[in-house]
C-alpha cells in the first residue's frame, strides 16, 4: 500500500458562499465582539435574562416571598454574628461537589459567617431562578447558570483577606506562599502572552514521553494518518481493532504513559489494534465538512485496514465525536449491507443530543451564530473558544480554584500526563462544526433518523453489530442519561457499562487506578426497555476498572488466535506526523 491522495472535499457550505453586500461586515463585527464576550452571545444572554425578568415582575407574591427570605436570612445573619463563636449550628449546606468550604477553618469564627452570607445567598439566587412559570428551560437554566458563574466569581475562597486557608498559610509562611504565587502568575502570563504551553507540559512528548506505543504509520490522507501497533504477542485475535479518536482531542489519551494506555493494554492481549490520528485544520481546511469526516476519516480507515489484514471482520472503537461519527458510519453501513464490522464500542459518545447537560447552555440558534461568526474570520474554532466553554462548567473546580491553590497558595500540583494532553488542543473547522452543531444538538437529526450519508438517510436501529457503550458518571459532555438513550432504538444486543470518573479520567481507567467502580449489564435483542434511572438502582456495582470487562467482550468478538496478520507499508514511526500538528 502506497500513500494515495486525498479525494477532493465536497462543495463548500452555503455560509462559504459568497456573502450578500453588508453581510462581511456583520461578520466581523460580531466576530470582534465574541472575542470581548469569551464567545458567548449577548443577544442569548439578554433574551434569557429578559424573559426570566419579565416573568418575575408579573408576579408580585413570588417577589414578596424572596424579599421575605432575604430579610429572614438577612436577620439570622446578624443574630448569629452577635452570638461569636457560641452560635448553634445550621449553617446552609454547599451543593453537592463543592469541596470549597470543607477545611475544619472554614468553621470557626468569624469565617463560618462569610460562608454562611456566601451559601445563603447561592441558595436565594437558586430560589429566585429556578420554577418562575412561564420561563422557558432554556432561558430558566441559562439565568441560572449567570447566576452561579457571578456567584463563583465573587467566592469568598477566592480573595486572600477572607479565606482562612490562605491566611494560615501567609502567616506560617511568613508570606512565602503569596511571593510563590506571585511568580506563577507571572511565568503562566508569559506562557500565555507568547502562547506557550503550560508548566510542566515539555515534558510530555508524543513519541518521546506519551503516546510511545510501538507502532507504524500506514495509511495517511489529507485529513488522518493511520497507525498500525505492533504486535507484542506470539499469536493474536483474528479481527483486529480501530479506533476512531475524537477530533477535537489529540487521539493519544489512548495511548498515554506506558502504564494508563488503552492501546498497550489492548496489543499486550494480543489484539492488532489500529489508530486514526487526525490533522489539526488551518483556515485553509474552513470547508471540510461532517461528510469529509466520514468519508476521508472513518470509511477511509476501514478501506485500508481491509487492505492490510485481509478478509476480516473489524472491531471498531470510538471516542466522544469519534463515537457519534462511528455511528453514523455504523448506520451507513447496515443501510448499505456493509457487513465489515464485527462489534461497535462506543466510549463516552452522544447519539441523541436532546438532554447534552449544561453543554447546551451554548447552543442555541445565537449562540450557533456567534461561533460560525468566530469561525467565519478564521477559518476554524480554535482550542482556547472550546477550552473556555468546558471551564465556566465547572467555573470554581476547573478555574477559581486552581488559581487559588496556584496564585494564593503557591501550591502548583506536579504535571502528569492527562493534564499535558488536555493542554494539546485541535482545531474544528468552520463547515464541519456548524454542520455539526445544526444537524446534531440542535435538531438531533442522527437520532430522529434525518442525518442524511450521500443522498439517502441513515438510522442507528439499523445496526445489527453487537454494541458496547461506556459512559462516566461525572460527565459534563456526554452525560450518562444522554448516552443511555442508544437503548431506546437499539435493534441490536447492547451492552451498557457505566463507569466513575469524568468524561476523560474515566476512560482512562487502567487496572491498578485508585477508587474505581463500574455498573454493567447487557440488553439482548428485542427485550424491553430498562429506564436509565431503574438500571443504575438495580445494576450491580463492581470495583477496579472497566478495561478487562470490555477486553473480555472484545475477545469473544475477535475470533481465534493464530500468527500475527501483515503489517503494512511504514510512511512513519507511530506517532505520526499529525499528531505534531500545532
Amino acid at each position: 500500500m502506497t500513500e494515495r491522495p486525498a479525494p477532493e472535499p465536497g462543495p463548500p457550505a452555503p455560509a462559504s458562499a459568497p456573502a450578500p453586500a453588508g453581510e462581511d461586515l456583520d461578520r466581523q463585527l460580531q466576530a470582534w465582539r465574541a472575542q470581548l464576550t469569551g464567545g458567548l452571545s449577548p443577544v442569548a444572554l439578554s433574551m434569557a435574562w429578559y424573559d426570566w425578568a419579565a416573568h418575575l415582575a408579573d408576579m408580585p407574591g413570588r417577589r414578596r416571598r424572596l424579599a421575605e427570605q432575604g430579610t429572614r436570612a438577612g436577620l439570622q445573619l446578624v443574630a448569629r454574628a452577635l452570638a461569636g463563636p457560641f452560635a448553634p449550628d445550621g449553617d446552609p449546606e454547599p451543593r453537592a461537589g463543592d469541596r470549597r468550604f470543607d477545611a475544619p477553618e472554614w468553621q470557626q469564627w468569624p469565617f463560618h459567617l462569610v460562608t454562611r452570607a456566601f451559601l445563603t445567598a447561592e441558595q436565594w439566587w437558586q430560589e429566585a431562578t429556578t420554577d418562575v412559570p412561564g420561563v422557558s428551560e432554556h432561558h430558566e437554566r441559562m439565568v441560572s447558570f449567570m447566576a452561579r458563574q457571578m456567584l463563583d466569581l465573587v467566592s469568598p475562597s477566592n480573595f486572600a483577606a477572607t479565606n482562612p486557608e490562605v491566611i494560615a498559610a501567609s502567616v506560617t509562611q511568613l508570606g512565602d506562599n503569596l511571593v510563590r504565587g506571585a511568580q506563577l502568575f507571572g511565568d503562566d502570563l508569559q506562557r500565555m502572552l507568547s502562547d506557550s504551553p503550560p508548566a510542566g507540559a515539555e515534558a510530555f512528548v508524543p513519541g518521546q514521553t506519551v503516546a510511545v506505543t510501538p507502532g507504524r504509520v500506514v495509511y495517511r490522507n489529507a485529513l488522518i494518518e493511520l497507525i498500525q501497533y505492533t504486535p507484542t504477542t506470539e499469536t493474536t485475535y483474528a479481527e483486529p481493532v480501530l479506533v476512531v479518536p475524537a477530533w477535537i482531542m489529540k487521539y493519544y489519551i489512548l495511548d498515554l504513559s506506558p502504564h494508563n494506555s488503552l492501546v498497550k493494554y489492548l496489543v499486550d492481549r494480543g489484539h492488532t489494534v489500529f489508530m486514526m490520528s487526525w490533522h489539526n485544520p488551518t483556515a485553509e481546511d474552513r470547508d471540510l465538512g461532517m461528510e469529509d469526516y466520514l468519508q476521508l476519516g472513518v470509511m477511509a480507515a476501514l478501506d485500508a485496514v481491509g487492505e492490510i489484514v485481509g478478509d476480516r471482520r473489524i472491531n471498531a472503537v470510538g471516542y466522544c465525536l469519534g463515537g457519534t461519527m462511528l455511528a453514523i458510519a455504523a448506520a451507513a453501513m447496515a443501510r448499505d449491507a456493509d457487513r465489515r464490522l464485527a462489534s461497535v464500542t462506543l466510549f463516552a459518545a452522544q447519539t441523541d443530543f436532546t438532554e447534552p447537560g449544561e453543554l447546551q447552555l451554548f447552543i442555541d440558534e445565537s449562540q450557533i451564530d456567534q461561533l460560525e461568526s468566530i469561525m467565519w474570520d478564521k477559518g476554524y474554532l480554535d482550542s482556547p473558544n472550546m477550552s473556555g466553554a468546558f471551564g465556566m462548567l465547572r467555573s470554581y473546580e476547573l478555574i477559581y480554584s486552581r488559581m487559588v491553590n496556584e496564585y494564593l497558595l503557591g501550591e502548583r500540583p506536579a504535571p502528569n500526563d492527562l493534564m499535558a494532553w488536555n493542554a494539546d488542543g485541535t482545531r474544528l473547522p468552520y463547515r464541519m462544526h456548524s454542520e455539526y452543531l445544526r444537524g446534531l444538538f440542535l435538531r438531533n437529526d442522527l437520532f430522529e433518523g434525518r442525518y442524511r450519508v450521500g443522498e439517502r438517510a441513515v438510522t442507528l436501529g439499523d445496526i445489527r453489530a453487537p454494541m458496547f457503550v461506556v459512559a462516566t458518571v461525572r460527565d459534563h459532555v456526554a452525560p450518562w442519561h444522554s448516552v443511555y438513550k442508544l437503548n431506546l432504538i437499539a435493534e441490536t444486543e447492547l451492552t451498557f457499562l457505566l463507569c466513575s470518573g469524568g468524561h476523560n479520567a474515566g476512560i482512562v481507567s487502567e487496572p491498578g487506578h485508585p477508587h474505581r467502580t463500574f455498573q454493567c449489564t447487557t440488553h439482548p435483542a428485542g427485550q424491553p426497555y430498562v429506564e436509565p434511572d431503574r438500571w443504575a438502582q438495580d445494576a450491580p456495582t463492581h470495583e477496579g476498572s472497566w478495561w478487562p470487562t470490555w477486553e473480555r467482550w472484545l475477545a469473544k468478538r475477535s475470533g481465534r488466535r493464530g500468527a500475527p496478520p501483515p503489517q503494512g507499508p511504514s510512511l512513519a514511526d507511530a506517532p505520526g506526523t499529525y499528531v505534531l500538528q500545532r
